[in-house]
């Protein structure tokens, strides 16, 4: 008798079990299980179908040859038998066998398997407070949700939107709202930044900013407390902590929780997250069932700790890995280093490993360098600048994280991916100093981005490059008496001198040997350029005459005008 698999879920993992198994035993015996009728599907697109980027929903589960991927195409093409508006109610793992019940008759039946594969996916969380399953509350967690919105825009009866929470969903819902539909959008998260658990703060503050300039109202350090129907106009009133907000719709972007309900009654363990744990196979305690995707707990390969990570390109990899092994083969998923990418309207931010606090958590003593620089020879035409924060532990100089923003995104995931692949390695900040990338003046500097921000860490980590933040800075800058000296040209800097008086000492670069007497060693200094190396070059300078109280700007006056355009 030929083997049986059967599968419970069938968005993301799921399906592609099905098929690489397929692929390698065309006699095994698999059955494709949801509980949903659209399945195969590009969850991660959602907010693209919302904001008109994808016309059609049915592109969201179309192959690149347009075939649409449902029960009669997993069935007459792949020949994988598919059960659709089922529920998995119980594993009777004594004798393997699966319990399920239709969900449209009450129709109960038993399937019986030789391997299973739970590919359950996760759910969008609901917060606890008053009024988060009224009407026009939505979340975005699957098709159905998302053509609910996208009709109510489309009818016009949306003129202005609240979403709660600025994680990824978050903050590209948000997008998908304001950019084509001109909704009047609001953000709200309870943290005091967007992205908080995959962005330190430099480069968030950059992702914020850009939601503040395209229209977008942002509330950080704010909770939403209950959401209640106005019986006058329709509308849903939001009460935050601070104030409260009509809407006439309401997206939950709160997150996501790993549905392992099933697991849990079969006496599966599940991890410390919340995630099923599964070894480097992809098996859970159980050697006949085998998990992955948005329900599973995995390694994070920079600090050693399970996580949670909800990404198509993770579950795309698990499940090969699973139909590998279900075959016979050694086929082995070792974990993650967090690689992540998001647009913002007209930035692409992405990172890999470790945020700022996501180490000091972890036990190490991260150090972090800013640069900004051109994505291609800045002699070359239409560059766009990079900003790059690269994080490390100060004793050992592993390389702990890399965060990075700009208008070019394939610029701009290019250099994370670079460093993505190195990090489960233990690569050293020497290593990023010596990185072997492609050049040529259309594409890269000669010394790459990622190069000097491997440069610029270096002498952090040495002592020579003695920093503070760019927003750290303003907000010194407003309550101190300190000054900057300013080392670009005197047309650059007339606008702050006149602004700001004897606090901005303006000294070029090229006068700065023969006017060093001017600068007082008593003095306490913010040394700026457009992007921190003149200045870096200027503090190793000022410091070999016995001016030492400066501290460099990261990221120069290209960060601070990226972040308070107002401050000039």
């Amino acid at each position: 008798m030929s083997k049986r698999v059967v599968i419970i879920g069938a968005v993301a993992l799921g399906p592609k079990v099905a098929c690489r198994l397929r692929r390698l035993d065309p006699d095994v015996e698999i059955t494709l299980v949801d509980r949903d009728s659209l399945i195969s599907y590009g969850g991660c697109g959602i907010p693209y179908y919302v904001g008109g980027d994808v016309n059609d929903i049915e592109d969201l589960y179309k192959t690149s040859s347009h075939a649409i991927r449902d029960m009669a195409f997993f069935e007459n093409a792949k020949g994988i038998k598919v059960l659709t508006r089922v529920e998995a109610t119980e594993i009777d793992r004594k004798n393997n066998r699966i319990h399920f019940q239709h969900r449209d008759t009450g129709e109960k039946q038993i399937l019986d398997y030789d391997k299973l594969v739970l590919a359950t996916g996760a759910s969008a969380i609901r917060p606890p407070f008053k009024g988060s399953d009224l009407p026009n509350v939505f979340t975005v967690s699957d098709l159905h949700d998302a053509k609910s919105i996208k009709t109510l825009m489309a009818q016009g009866k949306v003129g202005k939107a609240l979403v709660i929470g600025a994680g990824a969903i978050g903050l590209e819902i948000t997008e998908a709202m304001t950019d084509l539909w001109g909704i009047e959008t609001t953000l709200v998260e309870m943290e005091d930044q967007v992205l908080p658990t995959l962005l330190g703060k430099c480069i968030a503050r950059v992702a914020a900013k850009e939601l503040e300039n395209k229209g977008v109202e942002l509330l950080l350090t704010e909770k939403v407390l209950e959401i209640t129907q106005n019986t006058e106009n329709g509308q849903l009133d939001v009460k935050t902590s601070a104030k409260t907000i009509g809407v006439d719709i309401v997206v939950l972007a709160a997150g996501v929780r790993p549905n392992t309900g099933l697991a849990y009654r079969a006496g599966i363990a599940t991890g410390r997250s919340g995630g099923i744990v599964v070894d480097n196979r992809m098996r859970t305690e159980d050697p006949d069932i085998y998990a992955g995707g948005d329900c599973v707990e995995i390694r994070n390969l920079v600090s050693g700790e399970n996580m949670l990570m909800a990404l198509g390109s993770l579950a795309n990899r698990q499940g090969r890995v699973i139909a590998t092994n279900i075959n016979g083969g050694q086929s082995h998923f070792k974990g993650t280093v967090g690689t992540f990418c998001v647009k913002i309207f007209d930035l692409a931010v992405c990172k890999a490993g470790l945020t700022y606090r996501q180490a000091k958590e972890t036990g190490f003593d991260p150090v972090y360098a800013v640069v900004a620089q051109a994505d291609h020879a800045h002699f070359y035409p239409n560059a766009e600048l990079i900003y790059i924060s690269l994080l490390a532990d100060r004793k050992t100089r592993k390389i702990l994280g890399i965060e990075a923003v700009g208008k070019n995104g394939d610029a701009v995931k290019a250099r994370v991916d670079a460093v993505a692949v190195l990090l489960p390695y233990g690569v050293d900040v020497d290593g990023i100093c010596g990185l072997e990338a492609g050049y040529a003046p259309p594409f890269a500097s000669a010394m790459d981005v990622v190069n000097n921000a491997g440069n610029a860490l270096d002498n952090v980590l040495a002592g020579k490059n003695r920093t503070i933040d760019a927003a750290d800075f303003l907000h010194d800058f407003g309550h101190e008496k300190a000054r900057v000296l300013d080392i670009r040209g005197a047309k650059e800097a007339a606008p702050f001198k006149e602004k700001y008086g004897e606090r901005w000492l303006n000294i070029p670069q090229d006068q700065l040997r023969s006017r060093v007497s001017e600068i007082s060693a008593d003095e306490s200094f913010y040394l700026l350029c457009d992007t921190g190396p003149r200045s870096y070059e200027a503090q190793v300078f000022l410091t070999s005459k016995g001016v030492a109280n400066t501290l460099n700007i990261q990221g120069g006056y290209a960060m601070i005008k990226m972040i308070a355009p107002e401050f000039i």
